[in-house]
C-alpha cells in the first residue's frame, strides 16, 4: 500500500500531512504526484472530491523549497475555489516554512494585495482577471515563476478567461512546469493543452462526466410554478446540509427569504455579493449555523464541504458540464450523497443534454416523454410572448395573465387557423339585423357628450346606422401639412405689409413667422415707444412735463 512517505517529501511537509491525518493518497494523488516530482506537463481530469487540490498542490511545494528562487502561479476560476486551495495549501505549508503567500482575487482592495505583492510572494493564487489587472498596474512580475497550474479549467474557459489567460502566459516564460486539471475535458480543453503545454502526460481517473457510484440521484417532473410547494415537501423529509441551486442570483435572494418566512435557516450567495459577506456565508455554512444554501453556480466548483448531504436542482443548469460539478458537492471523499432535480417542461432541452452528456447512448427515459426527446418543443402559445404584466411569465407559456392590452387578431390567428362559428368576428355570415340591434344597445348605453341633439340621436337609430357605419372616419396627419405645387391649401402665410394684429400664429401657418432680423437677431417688429421696439435711430416719444 502506497503511502505519502513514499513520494520524498520534505520533512516540513511530511510533517504537516502527517498533523492533518493525510496517510494515503488518492488514485489522482497517486498518479499524478510521481510525474509532476518528475517534471512533466500533466493534463489530468478526475471526479470532484478526488483530490485534486493536493495532486498539485504538495509537487509544486516541494519544487518550491528545493528551489529558494522560483515561485509558482495557481489560477482558479472563482474567490471560493482559490480561497479553499490557499486554505489547503497552508495546512501543508505548516509553520515555520517561510515561503509566503499572496491572493489576489476580485472583490478585494488592491491596497491589501498591493501589500502583499510587495512582501515578493513565491506563491500566488488568484483569479485571471484580477492577475490582469496587477499586469496592467505593473505591479506583478513573473521573472521567477517557474510553475503554473490551472484548476477548474473549463469553468474558466466558459467563464470567458480565453483572453486572460493567453495575456497571463505571455507574461511568463517558457521554461515552466504547467499543470492543467478539469473534471471535464472538451475540445477547446485539448485545444488550449496542445498551445501551452510541452508533451503532457494524459491522467485520468474515473473517466469524465462520471457520477461518484455513492450518489443517489432522484428526478420530479414538476411544472415551473408548482416547484416552491414540491422543495417544501422535500425539504421536511430530508435531513443533513442541502444546497439549491437556482438560476438568476436575484432568485437566491428571493429564495432565502422565502424559506426564511417559511422557518428554514437558509442564507443565498452568488456573484454579486461583497466578498466579504460570501466568506461569511461560506465560513457560516460550515460550522453548520445554517443548513440551507441557496446558491448559483458560483459555488458549483471546488466548493469543500464534507457535511453536504443533499443537492437540489431548483433550475436546471444552462450547461450541461455543470450538473456534473453542482452533483459533485456531495458524496465527496467516499462520503454517500443525494441530488434532486425538479424538471418543467420548459427545461426539457437542458434535460436531455444533460443525459446525452452522461450517457450518449442512453435511451430517452419514458417517465419524461413528451419533453425529454432532442426534437421536442415546449408548448407554447401566442408566439411566446405575453401581455402587460404577465409578458415575463408569458415568454414561456405563451400569452400569461398579464393584464395589459388583449391580443389583437393577428395574434389571436396564432391559436387557430380556422374561423370559429361561435365568434362574431370570424362568422362572415352574421345577420345585419342582429348587427343593427347590437349596434343599438351599445349607442344607447353609452354616454353622450354634453347635450345631445335629435340629429345625434337620428344617425344612431334606424336605417341611417347603417350609413353612419360604413362612412369612413377621418384619419389625423401625423406630420404637419404642407401645401403641393398647385395646390391651395388654405394655409395663410405671413405678410410683411399687414400689420402683426393680422398676421397668422404659428400654430396655425404651414411655416413658422418670417423675423426680420437687426444686429441683435431680434424681431424688429414692435411699436415704437413699446419696450421691444430696439431700433436706436427711431425717434423717442417726448415725456410731459
Amino acid at each position: 500500500m502506497q503511502t505519502f512517505q513514499d513520494f520524498g517529501f520534505n520533512k516540513t511537509l511530511t510533517s504537516a500531512l502527517d498533523a492533518i491525518n493525510f496517510s494515503e493518497p488518492t488514485p489522482i494523488q497517486a498518479q499524478t504526484i510521481p510525474l509532476a516530482l518528475a517534471g512533466h506537463d500533466i493534463l489530468g481530469s478526475a471526479q470532484t472530491g478526488t483530490g485534486k487540490t493536493a495532486a498539485f498542490a504538495l509537487p509544486v511545494l516541494q519544487k518550491l523549497i528545493e528551489n529558494d528562487t522560483a515561485s509558482a502561479l495557481i489560477l482558479t476560476p472563482t474567490r471560493e475555489l482559490g480561497k479553499q486551495i490557499m486554505d489547503n495549501i497552508h495546512q501543508f505549508l505548516g509553520k515555520g516554512s517561510g515561503i509566503r503567500t499572496a491572493f489576489i482575487i476580485g472583490g478585494e482592495s488592491y491596497g491589501k494585495q498591493m501589500a502583499q505583492l510587495r512582501a515578493r510572494p513565491r506563491i500566488i493564487v488568484g483569479t485571471p482577471g484580477r492577475i490582469n489587472d496587477h499586469i496592467n498596474r505593473g505591479s506583478l512580475d513573473f521573472d521567477m515563476t517557474r510553475y503554473v497550474v490551472l484548476d477548474e479549467t473549463d469553468r474558466m474557459l466558459d467563464m470567458g478567461f480565453t483572453d486572460q489567460l493567453e495575456r497571463i502566459f505571455k507574461q511568463i516564460p517558457e521554461d515552466r512546469q504547467t499543470l492543467m486539471f478539469s473534471a471535464t475535458m472538451p475540445k477547446n480543453i485539448l485545444d488550449m493543452s496542445r498551445k501551452y503545454l510541452k508533451s503532457p502526460k494524459r491522467i485520468e481517473v474515473g473517466g469524465s462526466n462520471v457520477i461518484a457510484d455513492n450518489l443517489v440521484q432522484d428526478i420530479m417532473r414538476v411544472p415551473e410554478e408548482q416547484k416552491y410547494d414540491e422543495l417544501v415537501i422535500e425539504l421536511a423529509a430530508r435531513y443533513g446540509t442541502k444546497i439549491i441551486f437556482v438560476k438568476t442570483k436575484f432568485a437566491t435572494e428571493r429564495m432565502a427569504k422565502r424559506l426564511r418566512a417559511d422557518g428554514y435557516a437558509a442564507e443565498a450567495i452568488h456573484g454579486d455579493l461583497k466578498q466579504a459577506k460570501r466568506s461569511r456565508v461560506i465560513k457560516d455554512f460550515r460550522a453548520q449555523k445554517f443548513d440551507i444554501l441557496v446558491a448559483t453556480d458560483v459555488v458549483a466548483r471546488g466548493l469543500d464541504v464534507p457535511h453536504v448531504e443533499h443537492v437540489i436542482n431548483y433550475n436546471l443548469p444552462q450547461v450541461a458540464e455543470d450538473y456534473i460539478h453542482r452533483i459533485g458537492r456531495t458524496a465527496r471523499a467516499g462520503a454517500k450523497g443525494h441530488a434532486l432535480c425538479f424538471i418543467s417542461p420548459q427545461e426539457g432541452r437542458q434535460w436531455h443534454a444533460i443525459m446525452q452528456l452522461l450517457d450518449p447512448d442512453a435511451k430517452p427515459d419514458p417517465r419524461f416523454a413528451g419533453f425529454s426527446g432532442k426534437n421536442n418543443k415546449s408548448k407554447r402559445r401566442g408566439g411566446g410572448k405575453g401581455y402587460g404584466k404577465g409578458q415575463a411569465k408569458g415568454q414561456a407559456k405563451g400569452q400569461g395573465k398579464g393584464k395589459g392590452h388583449r391580443p389583437t387578431d393577428k395574434t389571436a390567428s396564432h391559436y387557430s387557423k380556422t374561423p370559429s362559428n361561435n365568434n362574431p368576428r370570424n362568422d362572415n355570415n352574421a345577420n345585419d339585423s342582429q348587427t343593427k340591434k347590437q349596434a343599438q344597445t351599445k349607442a344607447h348605453n353609452k354616454p353622450a357628450r354634453g347635450k345631445a341633439t335629435s340629429r345625434h340621436t337620428d344617425d344612431l337609430n334606424g336605417a341611417n346606422y347603417a350609413a353612419a357605419a360604413a362612412k369612413p372616419k377621418k384619419v389625423k396627419s401625423s406630420g404637419p401639412r404642407r401645401a403641393k405645387s398647385g395646390v391651395n391649401t388654405g394655409v395663410k402665410k405671413f405678410d410683411p405689409d399687414q400689420p402683426l394684429s393680422r398676421q397668422p400664429s404659428k400654430k396655425h401657418s404651414g411655416k413658422p413667422v418670417r423675423k426680420h432680423t437687426n444686429a441683435k437677431n431680434k424681431p424688429n417688429i414692435s411699436k415704437p415707444g413699446s419696450r421691444k421696439f430696439n431700433n436706436s435711430n427711431a425717434p423717442r416719444p417726448r415725456k410731459k412735463a
